[in-house]
């Protein structure tokens, strides 16, 4: 076991340069050595005490070393200190070891001494210390002699840094004419160095640039002016240069600077003023309202809201009127704008005075009369040669329809307005009268009326006159007449449409058979009032009477009640239509009253028709049996029409050989056989006969028969409303039809004497067969089956019979 005189403590030794050399000695914890051997030693009598087989050693807690110190930025290798152990006795048999921040790299220690160098050189801004740890250990056992400990070797500041300013650029403002002390901003500056070692990070502030406007806090950095009214308008911005220094400010310190700059806001201290105290201007006479004349400005030293002004014209002046004043918002101008039309011959020149006066004012710096200024204005007409001016914008006339031609309607009236009084001329303009109504004279301009007016063709008419100067410039003017045609009573009244009244077999007397209306061109102030009345006669009417409404209406009335078409189907009636005008006039219409057979709803169920019809002297029934027979006719030519082209495509996709029978003149090409053959099919057997069976007559004399047929029909349908189904004209008329159609060869049906020998008896009609009305020949049948085109029906040469 080591006593505890083996026991001895580290030496250290630590240089510095800059200050004398001397040699620390470490200290330990509370107790020192003494205390700690002394508590090893009792220990291990302990341990004795109780027998314990191993002996086990005490060791000394870890060493507070005092701090090493070693200049920052000192490029050249020295020894900073030296550690050294009580159990080295300069046999070289103790080995010291460095470990920690730096070791080996920044620092090394001799491991014979024990002294500590520096190997490169220090910056304490980029760190201010180091924590290392050495030991000793001994060669022999290569076991450590003493335990390892910490100490600290602190890197010394200098003063190797340049104060720097924060957040730059600077720029501040403040308002013009601010007093004294007015704090402008702040610049702020640090400097890297220690500020805890010696005055290397102390900083002070300085103007160098900005005086006698600005000065500065030397500690704090703020800037306030020291000017006392600075002016915007003298001068706008300043550039306020800062310095900063470290060392306090003494020589050997470091120093940067920055620049501040400074704006003035504008305030309102300056009030408008006119350059000039006449402003003139020119403006021709024919300008139009709202012309611009010109234009003045009131200088303003202030910008903003602060130079914004108004302009206005003095008001007691006669020519504020004339004239007017508005603001420019963008160049704050007075715009000086025409407000009435201008005459050169009435004012040749107007005067005026105008006034500028700020929006805002701030009597802080000015009384209230300085922020205003005035100016006088000078405008002078300019003289143009101007068309005439008529006398009245319009002209409005009232003539008679009736006037002569060469009438005076009215006079238009112009003049020059010019100095030099120019004569005119009037003259239409012939795009506005295409009728040529009316002319005007050229010197006066009376208008009169040229040609004979209509107020029912054109009640008004709208003229333009031209009045035109006989200078050299031949200026022109126009004005609109309006001429109104007054009427007068030129035309004679008329019912209002074309009537066609009736009367019911039943109509009783007194009843209103048609109301009657009227109408007239005319156009009377106080409106249109006809009377009705009947044509003046020796006798009454005894059948019909006009009575008059007295509202511009009048109905027709039966006077009896014995109205029947057996007497009499139409009346006569004149109805007489008399207006109010001075003079009145009249017309007459003569009215057709028809007799019809009402319904017993009272109105007549045919329409007009049935009056028609009895007008024209034939009755209904007959009437309706003319328009049957009509349609009949249509419906057969029609259906004959359709058979025609059904047996022309059946006989052309068949393919039968068509051959036409050539018979001689004196048999009928009308006469046909219709047999039956046993081929299933129809076969035309064709019957010639030796003679013919009738009378073959000319064209001309059958043509002629039915030109006779005719006459005859027409001229028993006009009879035949006289007469009746039982009277003997009828009967003779039916038995003469009868007569024609049997003595006709050409209508159908068509006889064969094989087919017809015997044709019985006891029908009542009688026979249909034409071969008893006259005396045949016995005809020759050919039995061969022809096949014959049937001309007359087929449309084949001959003519179609007509009636």
């Amino acid at each position: 076991m080591r006593s505890a005189e083996e026991m001895h403590g580290w030496t250290v030794k630590m240089s510095m340069p800059s200050v004398l050399a001397m040699v620390t000695v470490f200290s330990m914890f509370p107790g020192g050595v003494l205390s700690d051997m002394r508590g090893t030693q009792g220990l291990e009598a302990q341990q004795l005490a109780q027998g314990s087989t191993h002996l086990h050693r005490r060791l000394k807690r870890g060493w507070i070393w005092k701090q090493l110190f070693v200049p920052e930025e000192d490029p050249t290798p020295r020894v900073i200190g030296q550690l050294k152990s009580d159990y080295d006795r300069g046999e070289f048999s103790i080995k010291y070891i460095l470990s920690g921040e730096g070791a080996g790299d920044l620092f090394e220690i001799d491991e014979y001494s024990g002294e500590i160098r520096t190997l490169k050189k220090l910056d304490r801004e980029e760190k201010a210390f180091y924590v290392l740890q050495a030991q000793a250990i001994n060669r022999r056992t290569n076991e450590p002699e003493e335990p390892q400990s910490e100490f600290i070797i602190k890197v010394q500041d200098i003063n190797d840094n340049v104060p720097q300013f924060q957040n730059e650029p600077y720029v501040s403002s403040i308002p013009e004419m601010c007093p004294i002390g007015t704090t402008v901003a702040q610049v702020t500056a640090t400097d890297a160095d220690d500020p805890m070692f010696g005055n290397n990070a102390k900083l002070i502030y300085s103007i160098l640039q900005g005086e006698p406007y600005f000065s500065v806090e030397p500690k704090t950095g703020i800037i306030v002016t020291s000017w006392p009214n600075m002016d915007r308008e003298a001068r706008e911005q300043y550039l306020v240069v800062v310095q900063v220094k470290d060392m306090l400010g003494l020589s050997g310190g470091y120093s940067s600077s920055t620049t501040v700059t400074v704006s003035l806001t504008d305030v309102n201290d300056n009030g408008p003023t006119f350059q000039h105290h006449l402003y003139t201007f020119a403006v021709p006479e024919n300008a139009a309202v709202g012309t611009t004349v010109g234009r003045i400005m009131a200088q303003d030293g202030d910008i903003g809201v602060n130079a914004r002004m108004s302009y206005n014209l003095e008001d007691d002046l006669e020519e504020s009127a004339t004239f007017l004043i508005k603001t420019d918002p963008v160049t704050q101008e007075g715009v000086v704008v025409l407000a009435k039309p201008l005459d050169f011959e009435t004012k040749r020149r107007f005067v005026m005075a105008a006034e500028a006066v700020n929006d805002q004012v701030d009597l802080r710096f000015l009384t209230l009369d300085e922020f205003r200024d005035r100016t006088t204005l000078k405008i002078v007409v300019k003289d143009v040669d101007e068309p005439p001016v008529f006398l009245s914008a319009l002209y409005e006339w009232k003539v008679p329809e009736n006037a002569a031609v060469g009438t005076v309607v009215g006079s238009v009236s112009a003049r020059d307005t010019d100095t030099v009084n120019s004569p005119i001329r009037y003259s239409i303009d012939k795009r506005s009268d295409n009728s040529k109504a009316f002319k005007i004279d050229p010197n006066n301009g009376t208008m009169t009326v040229a040609r004979a007016l209509d107020r029912e063709t054109a009640n008004w008419h709208n003229v333009t006159v031209e009045a035109r100067e006989t200078t050299q410039t031949h200026l022109s003017s126009s004005v609109v007449v309006f001429i109104k045609v007054l009427d007068i009573n030129d035309n004679v009244p008329r019912l209002a449409r074309d009537y066609q009244p009736y009367i019911c077999e039943g109509t009783q007397a007194g009843e209103l058979i048609q109301l009657l209306s009227a109408v007239d061109p005319d156009d009377p102030m106080e409106g249109h009032h006809f009377y009705f009345s009947m044509v003046s006669e020796k006798h009454i009417n005894p059948n019909f009477t006009i009575r008059d409404n007295q509202d511009n209406t009048a109905g027709i009335v039966a006077r009896r009640s014995t109205f029947t078409r057996k007497d009499r189907t139409q009346y006569f009636l004149p109805v007489v239509v008399t207006d109010s005008g001075s003079p009145a006039l009249s017309s007459t219409s003569t009215l057709t009253i028809s007799v019809c057979s009402c319904k017993p709803a009272g109105h007549c169920p045919t329409g007009g028709v049935e009056a028609l019809a009895l007008s024209i002297g034939v009755s209904l029934q007959t009437l309706l049996g003319f328009l049957v027979c009509l349609v009949t006719l249509t419906v057969l030519s029609v259906l004959m029409l359709m058979l025609r082209r059904h047996r022309r495509k059946q006989q052309e996709g068949l393919e039968v050989e068509v051959k036409e029978l050539e018979l001689p003149e004196t048999v009928s090409q009308k006469v046909l056989y219709y047999g039956e053959s046993g081929g299933g099919r129809a076969d035309l057997d064709f019957c010639q006969p030796a003679v013919p069976l009738r009378h073959h007559p000319r064209r001309r004399e059958r043509k002629l028969r039915r030109e006779d047929v005719r006459a005859s029909i027409r001229m028993s349908l006009r009879e035949s409303h006289l007469i009746g189904p039982d009277d003997e004209v009828f009967r003779q008329f039916i038995l003469d039809r009868l007569a024609e159609a049997d003595e006709d060869p050409y209508v159908p049906p068509f006889d064969c004497l094989r087919t017809y020998a015997y044709e019985g008896s006891g029908s009542p009609t009688g026979s249909l067969s034409s071969l008893e009305s006259i005396t045949l020949e016995q005809p020759v049948c050919n039995p061969r089956p022809y096949v014959v085109r049937l001309t007359p029906w087929y449309g084949g040469g001959e003519e179609d019979t007509t009636f």
